[in-house]
């Protein structure tokens, strides 16, 4: 694994002829894409508005939960800094809906992913719809930017002040706000389920004592707060070049790879420098039980936008192999933080009461085993493990054997510290 690494990323001096041809493909990418950018975000109301309007048929309740015959209704969430976001509140197809519920848990999607990553497969296979089947109230949550969010009081997509967050702020506000709101709606703790960057903004959000009072206990899937060994080729190769640092010196403000300079920018990439003909596994390491005939509908929904300055600060992660905040250099984190590096995250601050329960993989080329240990030494807990030895990242969310795998045992979790609800 060190192996890998270092020959992923070669030393300054020995930048190759192809690095700079691809830096430079990348370059000419953006500037021939640059200029129809604004066309590619969306327009708001009234055209600098804020809200935005979503029409009655085209939303996650609509579009997969209730077609399965589950019981959906749409919430709105608004954040101490204006952001307008979607939770999804699901139970089963059984049974009446006033009746008493079940404990509620919360589905905190990844990276680029939406709430529609839980409800993408069968309801035999998918954890949104097995939860639901267990008893349990679930609340899908969608952080700013993605495609279910309802965006802002008062910016407007358009606005790089909408795009001015990361993962940070979807700790702090985003993922704070949806269990504060959870709560007063059930009056009891919360289950928090994570996945990738959800278990960032979980962790981040567990170390605030205000928060960590109100969730009975936490499923962490491919867990992540350390970053510094990752191994997944395209990741090494957009961080070698500093592509982070280039899209914000562009003015891009909001990644959404589904534009098409989103397209031709992944496309440079791959152009003879990084094998994308398996592009998936270039990104998270090799999934096992991925469902590849279904591709193409997976691609109907994801991958949904996020900020440059949040994949920047994920590229601080790594070249730093810190779990701090947001590095915005010597004078600014001065004046922010009254320090000249940013604050860490202190994760033995979670108290060692809160139950955690943490699912990682043998082939996950974004957790890392190491980088997953590094995590379990600073915490004061011994959380419960589960490790997959063939599992790669998008396992933990789209394996077709993740039933038996993985949500069997978390269910099982969960009800041994279920004390306040009953199922």
């Amino acid at each position: 694994m060190v192996a890998s690494l270092a020959f992923a990323l070669p030393s300054r001096p020995l930048r190759s002829l192809r690095m700079a041809r691809s830096v430079l493909g990348v370059l000419a990418f953006l500037l021939s894409f640059y200029s129809q950018i604004p066309a590619q975000l969306a327009v708001s109301l009234n055209g600098n508005a804020s809200f935005r309007l979503r029409p009655t048929n085209d939303t996650l309740c609509v579009h997969l939960i209730r077609p399965a015959g589950y019981h959906c209704s749409e919430h709105t969430v608004q954040t101490k800094d204006g952001y307008l976001l979607a939770l999804q509140r699901v139970s089963s197809r059984a049974g009446d809906i006033n009746e008493q519920r079940g404990p509620p848990v919360l589905l905190q999607h990844g990276l680029f992913m939406g709430g529609d990553v839980w409800f993408l497969d069968s309801s035999e296979q998918s954890l949104g719809f097995i939860l639901a089947d267990n008893g349990f109230d679930v609340w899908v949550g969608n952080v700013r930017g993605t495609r279910w969010s309802h965006g802002h009081i008062c910016l407007s997509e358009k606005d790089k002040d909408f795009w001015d967050w990361s993962w940070q702020e979807l700790a702090l506000y985003d993922l704070t706000d949806m269990i504060c709101y959870i709560n007063s709606i059930t009056n009891t703790k919360i289950f928090v389920v994570g996945h990738s960057q959800g278990t960032i903004m979980s962790l981040a959000a567990f170390t605030q004592p205000d928060i960590v009072e109100m969730v009975e206990a936490a499923a962490l899937l491919s867990p992540i707060s350390y970053l510094e060994h990752i191994t997944a080729p395209f990741v090494l190769r957009m961080v070698n070049m500093h592509l982070d640092q280039m899209i914000l010196a562009m003015g891009i403000h909001q990644l959404n790879f589904r534009s098409d300079w989103g397209v031709n920018l992944m496309d440079s990439i791959c152009d003879g420098h990084v094998d994308c003909n398996d592009l998936l596994n270039t990104i998270t390491g090799k999934n096992c039980c991925f469902n590849n005939s279904r591709v193409d509908f997976y691609l109907e929904y994801v991958p949904h936008p996020s900020s440059s300055k949040n994949l920047r600060h994920l590229f601080q992660m790594i070249r730093k192999g810190t779990f701090s905040k947001y590095d915005y250099g010597l004078f600014k984190n001065l004046k922010l933080y009254g320090q000249p590096k940013p604050p860490v995250f202190d994760l033995g601050h979670i108290p060692k009461s809160l139950p955690i329960w943490m699912a990682y993989g043998g082939n996950d080329d974004l957790a890392d085993v190491m980088d997953v240990h590094h995590t379990l030494k600073e915490l004061q807990s011994k959380p419960e493990l589960l490790y997959l030895e063939n599992y790669g990242h998008v396992d933990f969310v789209l394996s077709v054997n993740a039933k038996k795998d993985l949500f069997d045992h978390m269910i099982l979790f969960f009800r041994s510290w279920g004390k306040s609800s009953s199922f």
